[in-house]
Parts: C-alpha cells; structure tokens; sequence
C-alpha cells in the first residue's frame, strides 16, 4: 500500500481522494522544518504540502522512496523542482484553483482601503463616531493597475471594470488584454496613473525585492498598494515608510518575508498598527470553496500519476496525458533527454520478447519521459536492464 504524508492542514477530501485510492494517509496540521521533514519522509511515497514547507534538494536526497509532491497552492518556490526532477519525483500544484478566492479578497481589500473602512472601524471599535467623507472614494472611475497578469490579474481586471474602474496591467511577457484594459508598456507608466496598485507575479528569484522604495516613490500621491503574490516580492520597511509620510493613503499585505509556521504562532512585522494597513495571514486562497478544490484538484493529479503515469500539468518534468488501458502492462521510464534513449528502450524490450501495444514520449529540457503498454507481463530481467542503461533516471512498472 502506497503510502502519503499531507502537512499543514490540508482540506479533508484530499486525504478522502487518496485513501479510496488505496493509500495509508498520515496528516499533520502545521508545517515541518527540513530536518523534520527528512524523518517523517521514511518510507513515504507522495508528499502533500502548502506554502510553508520547503522540500530542498538535501530532503529529496534522502527520501528514496518519494515518487510525487503535491502542492495544494499556487506556488511551487518552496520546492526544488531541478533536484526533484533529477531524482524523478514529479511535483504538481493547482494553477488555477483558488484564483477566484484571491480575486475577491483583492476586490474586498480596495474597496475597504478606498472607503477607508479599517479607520472608521477602528474608531467605531474605540468609542469614536466620526462621521465624515474625507479621504473616503468610490472605486467607479478609479484606476487600477496590475502587475502580473496572469490567472488572478486577468479575473480581476474582468471584476473591476464591472465596478467601473479603468484597468491598466504590466506583464514582462506578451498578454491578451481583456474588455477594456490597457497595457501598460513600461511599468513606470503604470505606476504614474494607477491610485490602486496591485501584484500578482509569480515566485521566480528573479521577482525578490521587486517592488521597493523607488517603485513607491513612483506611485501617484495618496494611492493604495496591495500585494496578495509573494512575501518577498515587496519590501514592507518602504510601505511603512510610506504610509507614515502619508504618500500611501493605504496598503493590503497578504504575504510576508518571514511568516509562521502554524497556526497561532506570534507574527511580527512594521506594518502592525498602521492606519488604513489591512494585514491578512496569507489567506488569500484560503476559502473554504477554494481549499476543497484545491484538495480534489492536486489529489486527483498525483493519484493517476502513481497509477496511470500521467504527467499532465507537472511542473517539471515532461507533459504526457494518459489513462489506464484495461489489458496492459505499462512501462513508465524518465531518462535524460539525449539522442538514442528511445531506440535504446525498444531494443532491450525486443530483445527480451515485450510487444509493444502503445507507446508516447515527450521531452522537457533536460529530460525525456517514455510509457510504454506492452501487451504482456514484463519480466523483472526487463525492468533490471532498463534500470540499468546509463541515461535512466526513473522507471515505474504500472501494471
């Protein structure tokens, strides 16, 4: 019996998924840190993580047994997708899961900031009535700009214009603009006429310390800045600045630097105790409606990749669909992608009598990925020469 690990307290039907699959599911509710993650890997054949486990290449050395991670998250920065791509682990996350879920607290976020609603509740909370229109907008006929437009940016520029504001939207890469949006062509333009200022970039090293005190700096006095993508995407020492100057009318942080690692454990940071400051602990996904997705989604894709092979929406190693033929014996082998392998395969299994009844291969840069159905049990002596072949990285006997 196949066996998996899920950690920080993933939704019920992803162990529900699993355990009709046939697995033994342990569950563990908070994160763990990598020397006990390397412990608790004993034996494990899947892994189940959010964001604040890391699965370094030293874990993935020492965890023989792992065929599969599974990401229930966006983001997949927190794995060492080379290392496990060279040991053959395939990694998996839900692209498009909970990308409503941030889409609405995004649009929760601005128009609580530009109504200024944290102030007054504040008062309101301390004894203070305070009745006034003073800094207070509406967002109709606002502009909003977003950097990243991706899954998350491309909603809720759609939402917003259905609030009545003007979107304007970066992207490093080449983007279909949606309704009435604009592209801006440089993200200095964008930030010149944006009063709400919105990130949604993916975890890539090279977005770290992206927007900082300069990119502030070109915001348009009395804006609002929200960051809903990565911790380490903005530098919370120049919202604060910014805030306190009064250059920010506002911000909503989402992501942090340094986050806890459960539920309960204290947080710090200079935001705390700012005015018109929502902070929110890295919830922006963190519906019920997008949790139970989530947990269907990854869950389903890591057991037919255990069972069938399909690598369908890996996010490092080779793309091939597959189901499960009744009938065959089917070969799943992950090599390095050099001239040769596929001839090399179909030769040995020639050699040893295998009838090959299907076969497909794809390729991603450094490695190749060939299934192949054979229309008979295959031989242990089958699996051992191809083991053995000296571009082998990983093969799998699905019967």
């Amino acid at each position: 019996m196949p066996k998996a690990l899920l950690l920080e307290n993933l939704h019920p039907q992803a162990r529900a998924i699993l355990e009709t699959a046939g697995f033994d599911v342990v569950t563990r509710t908070g994160a763990l840190d990598e020397s006990e993650l390397v412990d608790a890997l004993d034996g494990v054949h899947l892994l189940g993580i959010r964001s604040k486990t890391h699965v370094t290449a030293d874990v993935l050395a020492h965890a023989p047994d792992l065929v599969a991670i599974g990401a229930y998250c966006i983001g997949t920065n927190q794995i060492d997708l080379r290392a496990a791509a060279s040991l053959g682990v395939a990694a998996f996350n839900a692209p498009f899961s909970n990308t409503r879920s941030v889409v609405e607290i995004a649009i929760a976020d601005i128009i609580a900031l530009t109504r200024r609603l944290t102030v007054f509740d504040k008062e309101m909370h301390a004894g203070t009535w305070n009745k006034s229109a003073t800094g207070a907008h509406e967002v109709r006929g606002r502009t909003l700009g977003i950097i990243g437009y991706g899954n998350i940016g491309t909603q809720l520029s759609v939402l917003a214009e259905n609030l009545g504001m003007s979107v304007v939207f970066y992207d490093a890469a080449e983007k279909l603009a949606l309704g009435n949006a604009r592209r801006a062509a440089t993200l200095e333009e964008l930030l010149a006429v944006s009063d709400v200022v919105t990130l949604h970039v993916d975890g890539r090293p090279g977005n770290a310390g992206f927007f900082g005190a300069p990119q502030i700096a070109a915001m348009k006095p009395g804006s609002i800045l929200l960051n809903l993508s990565r911790g380490f995407v903005v530098d919370p020492a120049a919202v604060r600045d910014a805030i306190v100057s009064g250059h920010l009318s506002g911000a909503a942080i989402d992501v942090f630097p340094v986050e806890p690692k459960r539920k309960g454990d204290p947080f710090e940071s200079e935001l705390c105790g700012l005015p018109n400051v929502i902070l929110t602990p890295h919830t922006g996904g963190s519906t019920e409606e997008a949790q139970e997705s989530i947990g269907q989604f990854v869950s389903n894709k890591v057991r037919d990749y255990l069972s069938t092979g399909s690598t369908t929406l890996s996010v490092n190693l080779p793309n091939v669909a597959l189901d499960q033929p009744p009938g065959v014996h089917r070969l799943a082998f992950l090599h390095r992608n050099v001239p040769g392998v596929l001839a090399d395969v179909n030769a040995t299994l020639a050699e040893h009598g295998v009838n090959i009844e299907g076969q497909l291969l794809a390729t991603r840069g450094e490695l190749g990925y060939v299934v192949t159905d054979a229309g008979s049990p295959v031989s242990d002596d089958v699996v051992e020469a191809l083991r053995a072949q000296p571009e082998a990285v990983r093969l799998r006997l699905l019967s």
